[in-house]
């Protein structure tokens, strides 16, 4: 006769947990003599009898029904099992640790923009992070209908809801429509708060919601590229002459080489010739200027650089240099 029983004992656990997976209910519904409960990391157990929680397990490990599980259960302490009487009831295992979703929108979102009457459609995408909060909740508005819940079903609720909580939260006033990432993480917190009300109808809670990135349609970013790299040149052209002006500066200095001294007066006519392009003037306008004499004294030829060695016609070019 042990032999039989212990034949028809059998094992509760939730032994193929998948990926992602929140809770999954055991409905095995008769939980013999002799059966062994076993609860792995990052769950828990829950036994329901008609419907209602009898008892929460959290600790790891393998238990024996009979002598470790049914003397701590609400209303069953008296239960004893025989073999004709098996136990019945459900037990719902509880995945505990915070699962990390991605989203992203079905469909472009499309918001009002200055300048464009139609909207500017765009697109976000991001992650979320989920967890079971309320176990109680959880049982009385899922476990009692669903044998099992997933992130995706989670993911299903929140994309639903999505689209209309990204434009009331980016439509707030004060923000650019055309750079929304500088405003993410303002937007994504006012997201979670309302995504978090909405869920914690399940017994779930959103711990986090964030916006990666927003996309833009393919005009708008040849339009942003094209601002970034006119604005860049800008820069790079004002870098340039404030870079020639220091090296003159230090060039012109005492103690500077004649290499210094050469380079120095390179820069200084190459801003020369820049401001007059930028006075309207060309460059062949400038050029019988390049071969005016040099002042008495010059060390260098002023239309090319090379040293004057006190000559009156430079070896090089043979500019007159006094």
């Amino acid at each position: 006769m042990g032999f039989i029983a212990n034949q028809l004992a059998n094992v509760i656990e939730w032994a193929d947990q998948k990926e992602g997976m929140l809770f999954w209910k055991w409905q095995n519904q008769e939980i013999k003599k002799g059966s062994k409960l076993i609860i792995r990391p990052g769950q828990d157990a829950i036994f329901l009898y008609n419907g209602v929680c009898e008892g929460i397990f959290e600790d790891e490990g393998n238990f024996d029904i009979e002598s470790d599980i049914i003397p701590f259960l609400t209303t069953l302490k008296s239960f004893k099992f025989g073999f004709n009487t098996p136990l019945r009831a459900e037990v719902l295992f509880i995945n505990t640790l915070e699962q990390l979703v991605k989203w992203g929108t079905k469909n472009a979102i499309n918001l009002q923009a200055p300048g464009l009457p139609g909207g500017m459609p765009i697109r976000a995408f991001g992650t979320f992070s989920c967890k079971i909060a309320d176990r109680d909740v959880l049982i009385d508005k899922l476990a009692g209908v669903r044998a099992s819940y997933s992130v995706e079903d989670v993911k299903e609720r929140i994309i639903a809801n999505l689209d209309q909580l990204l434009m009331a939260h980016i439509a707030k006033e004060g923000r650019d429509m055309f750079n929304l990432q500088v405003d993410a993480r303002n937007i994504a917190a006012g997201i979670r708060e309302e995504l978090d009300a909405d869920m914690i109808k399940l017994g779930i809670t959103i711990t986090e919601f964030n916006i990666e990135s927003f996309n833009y349609p393919e005009e708008i970013r040849k339009m942003q590229e094209k601002a970034a790299a006119q604005a860049m040149v800008g820069d790079v052209n004002k870098y340039t002459q404030m870079a020639m002006a220091d090296s003159f500066g230090k060039g012109t200095s005492g103690g500077g080489s004649i290499a210094t001294d050469m380079a120095s007066m390179q820069m200084g006519m190459v801003m020369g010739q820049q401001m007059m392009q930028n006075m309207g003037m060309t460059g062949n306008a400038a050029a019988p200027q390049a071969q005016a004499a040099a002042p008495a004294g010059a060390k260098f030829c002023p239309n090319c650089g090379t040293p004057t060695n006190g000559a009156k016609f430079c070896s090089n070019c043979g500019t007159q240099l006094a």
